[in-house]
């Protein structure tokens, strides 16, 4: 079982700052009012309950069926739009790498709606979606079954490494598979969005043995805080000051020195709304499009998609300027 990585972090955002019990939940309630309380996090909140309307008429349609895949057949790039096609003729080992999507507790695939339209959009060729119980009640075993998916695609596609991007608690699930099931050898990069690495006091709100595990301080948090050896995966760490569900929202960000993380800290984005935010889709897109062998981007693999509202006006000559959170959703 191969284990996964030490290396010299490069790691951003802010460092954990210890607050236990009902004072550190206190403080992190008045964080997130803090945040609410501006023009960015007041249009983040409304964005937020607009999505969240939307996607409980799209949760039914993510239950029909335990996966979706959009495949793009063969090579040929002439009938492809140009935002489509640059990414092939750049990178076509990019274009083409699976992209596994994992949704968080009591959700299901439908949360990856926008997300997946936003990558089908810039060019990636292949992207999977699955569903796990809403009933499951381990994370261990979750990561498991997650890595009877990953084997699959990776046996069908002949790409030996993949990518995965995990929201919520699909995101915790895929970090144990990659760093305590051996994972690391067949994901490449794995993308966090809005998920608990260092636990929620929201999980406290329900008593089971999944949300205990759940809790800052749980024996799956120590398990996963424990040292780690060669890992070869990448993490791409999104969090923000406006998640409702990790509570505090600083233990959405991922800090291990074994492990290579980026983490990216938005402000006003809630936490359903961080797989539709135009800022994490391109992100993301940029960072999945060219990477070497350390992980980083050699080049610019996607271009930025302009929203209909801002190629209006870019065509008036008023583009707007782009802007890191909620003002820039809807990928």
């Amino acid at each position: 079982m191969a284990a996964c990585a030490a290396r010299t972090p490069r790691q951003t955002g802010t460092p954990r700052v210890r607050g236990e019990g009902p004072r550190g939940f206190a403080a992190a309630v008045g964080e997130v009012a803090g945040a609410l309380l501006t023009p960015t996090g007041l249009a983040g909140a409304a964005l937020e309950a607009t999505w969240m309307g939307l996607h409980l008429g799209l949760y039914p349609l993510g239950l029909l069926g335990n996966r979706s895949i959009h495949r793009r057949q063969g090579y040929r790039l002439g009938h492809l739009p140009p935002s489509q096609r640059g990414l092939a003729i750049r990178n076509v080992e990019a274009a083409e790498t699976p992209i596994l999507l994992v949704h968080g507790m009591v959700d299901n695939r439908s949360i990856f709606t926008v997300l997946r339209r936003g990558l089908v959009r810039r060019g990636f060729g292949r992207i999977e979606t699955i569903n796990y119980s809403i009933f499951t009640g381990d994370i261990r075993a979750a990561a498991a079954d997650l890595g009877a998916e990953v084997e699959r695609i990776v046996e069908e596609t002949g790409y030996e490494r993949i990518h995965v991007i995990g929201h919520s608690m699909g995101g915790l699930i895929a970090r144990y598979y990659v760093t305590r099931l051996g994972g690391d050898q067949h994901v490449h990069t794995l993308v966090t969005l809005g998920t608990p690495h260092q636990g929620s006091y929201f999980a406290y709100l329900w008593d089971n043995g999944l949300t205990r595990q759940l809790r800052p301080g749980s024996g799956l948090m120590r398990e996963l805080a424990a040292p780690v050896k060669d890992c070869q995966t990448r993490f791409l760490v999104y969090s923000s000051d406006l998640d409702q569900v990790v509570v505090p929202q600083r233990n959405a960000a991922l800090h291990h020195p074994d492990l290579d993380v980026h983490n990216v800290v938005l402000h006003g984005v809630g936490h359903m709304s961080l797989p539709i935010t135009n800022t994490v889709v391109h992100g993301i897109s940029t960072a999945l499009a060219h990477l070497d062998t350390s992980g980083a981007t050699v080049t610019p693999g996607v271009s930025t998609l302009p929203s209909r509202r801002g190629a209006h006006r870019a065509k008036s000559g008023n583009s707007p300027a782009g802007s890191l959170g909620s003002a820039d959703a809807m990928a």
